[in-house]
């Protein structure tokens, strides 16, 4: 059997002291598995933020212990941190963070770029990411010239084009209406059908539904983990053809 893609075992984070003490996690468990499609959700002050923090490498727990894609995360030095972040996980944010008065594919180039990827198969990688989530014929587009929906999907072809190990999403389709939540919701649908390991922090019941897997965060503990039949199907034929970059 392969190794996880992540494993946190008795994550725990404290923040601040005394009276001022906040347990932000306490105690926290969990793996998931290649190919698995999970969501994460809890209310405001649940922990889920922390935890997505954690996982995306971008915080450290007090106590505990997590290992990414087989590497224990709290052995790396700074560089070797960056560059696990840059080539392990894909992460996607509810503000889509992109670039203005840059084009399509120059954004979603940038994680190669940093990795040192030369020119001409950056763009032939980018170009492939962008059609793999349905946007080959808005390559040239700036983002102002594109819906919040298109945008979110440049941000997840950006995600994919290191061929990462995990997909890390913040409240993607926060910033989205229902149609554009609809969009981008089917392309992750479409990539969990060809095996990629995602994880969504969310609190929308709709998003967490779509999911393989529901982990439930109650005042920083665990408290359901559940297996599901995703309420929605990809559509037949969606993103038809597409291939994996």
């Amino acid at each position: 059997m392969s190794r996880p893609v992540l494993k946190v075992q008795d994550l725990t984070k404290i923040y601040g002291e005394g009276e001022a003490t906040v347990h932000a996690l306490r105690g926290v468990s969990l793996t998931v598995e290649r190919g698995d499609y999970v969501a994460i959700m809890g209310s405001s002050g649940s922990g889920k933020s922390t935890l997505m923090n954690i996982l995306g490498a971008l915080d450290v727990p007090t106590h505990g212990t997590y290992h990414l894609d087989g590497v224990d995360v709290s052995k790396l030095a700074d560089r070797q941190l960056a560059l696990a972040r840059n080539r392990l996980i894909g992460f996607i944010f509810q503000a889509f963070n992109l670039i203005p008065r840059t084009s399509a594919v120059a954004n979603v180039e940038l994680p190669l770029a940093y990795a040192g990827v030369k020119p001409k198969e950056r763009r032939r990688r980018a170009l492939a990411a962008l059609e793999v989530v349905g946007l080959a014929d808005r390559a040239k587009h700036e983002p102002n010239q594109l819906s919040g929906g298109q945008q979110q999907r440049v941000a997840v072809a950006r995600a994919l084009v290191t061929e990462p190990a995990l997909l890390l999403a913040d409240e993607p389709t926060g910033n989205l209406d229902s149609h554009s939540t609809e969009d981008v919701l089917n392309v992750f649908d479409q990539l969990s059908a060809a095996g990629r390991t995602i994880v969504i922090i969310t609190h929308e019941p709709d998003v967490g539904a779509r999911t393989k897997r529901l982990i439930r965060l109650v005042d920083g503990r665990i408290v359901e983990d559940t297996r599901q039949s995703p309420l929605h199907l990809p559509p037949v034929g969606a993103f038809a053809g597409r291939h994996a970059v």
